[in-house]
């Protein structure tokens, strides 16, 4: 057996515990032997995370449920394995049900043709379907169920006393989970949930991938106000509610307007 290093009361890093980046963060939520997991990341290191929590001597038997973030591959492809080890459920949102029960390699990232990129997305049923505001109880411990689309439309956060296991929202180095339309992104409400989790009164950020960072209003307002002016740029093509340079172009063109130093040709 090793010895548990929490980074919170209650909550182990399996990676941190590791010592060992395997893969996206993986959350174990405990309370005596009652236990749960959040994500676990690429089927191939499952068994890595497994002999983890075997070594923790956490009882296989007495997990209470897997907790998908959202349904991207990177996060969710070893989950149907996982269940099958465990005989245990699974919970997410119900925008992930769908992708995660018929395996959609194009919702969850795990088939994109233009990188010649192909992985397997094994089909996983959903048991438990949660929202926003409801409560996972793992022994004597409340697991808040926050939803946060954005990144996804099925993106949740888990509130733990002063703690967020943030998901894909944002990382500590200001970046944020891929916008991309092809797995539900969605700017304004992007927008939406990284101010929530700026005005909230959590003390730390536990997201995905990477490193733990306190909520910081002035941190977070800089990622925001970056996020925001997507909605005027063509970063993310039509996720984009406008983008004013084609106005200013049309009107250029109506007026024959070219800019200074340069004339039309006589």
């Amino acid at each position: 057996m090793i010895q548990r290093n929490p980074i919170f009361p209650g909550i182990l890093e399996l990676n941190f515990q590791a010592r060992e980046v395997l893969g996206c963060n993986v959350y174990l939520i405990y309370d005596e032997d009652e236990w749960a997991l959040v994500d676990i990341g690429y089927e191939e290191t499952v068994d890595d995370f497994v002999e983890i929590i075997r070594n923790l001597d956490f009882p296989l038997s007495q997990c209470k449920t897997l907790i998908a973030t959202h349904a991207d591959v990177d996060h969710i492809q070893g989950l149907a394995k996982l269940k099958s080890i465990l005989k245990t459920t699974v919970t997410a949102h119900p925008k992930a049900v769908k992708p995660l029960r018929e395996g959609d390699t194009l919702w969850t990232l795990a088939e994109i043709e233009a990188q010649n990129l192909k992985m397997d997305m094994p089909k996983v049923d959903v048991e438990n379907e949660v929202g926003d505001g409801d409560v996972i109880r793992v022994g004597g411990i409340d697991i808040e169920v926050w939803h946060t689309p954005g990144h996804t439309n099925s993106q949740l956060a888990f509130r733990i006393g002063d703690v967020l296991l943030s998901g894909d929202n944002i990382y500590r180095d200001g970046c944020i989970g891929a916008i991309d339309a092809h797995h539900g992104s969605d700017i304004k409400a992007f927008v939406k949930s990284l101010e929530r989790i700026r005005d909230s009164d959590v003390k730390w950020l536990a997201p995905s991938h990477g490193p733990i960072f306190p909520n910081d209003a002035d941190f977070m307002n800089r990622t925001i106000d970056r996020v925001r002016g997507y909605l005027k740029m063509a970063d993310f093509g039509t996720l984009a509610e406008s983008w004013p340079l084609m106005d200013q172009w049309e009107d250029e063109v109506a007026a024959g307007i070219l800019p200074e130093g340069l004339s039309t040709p006589s």
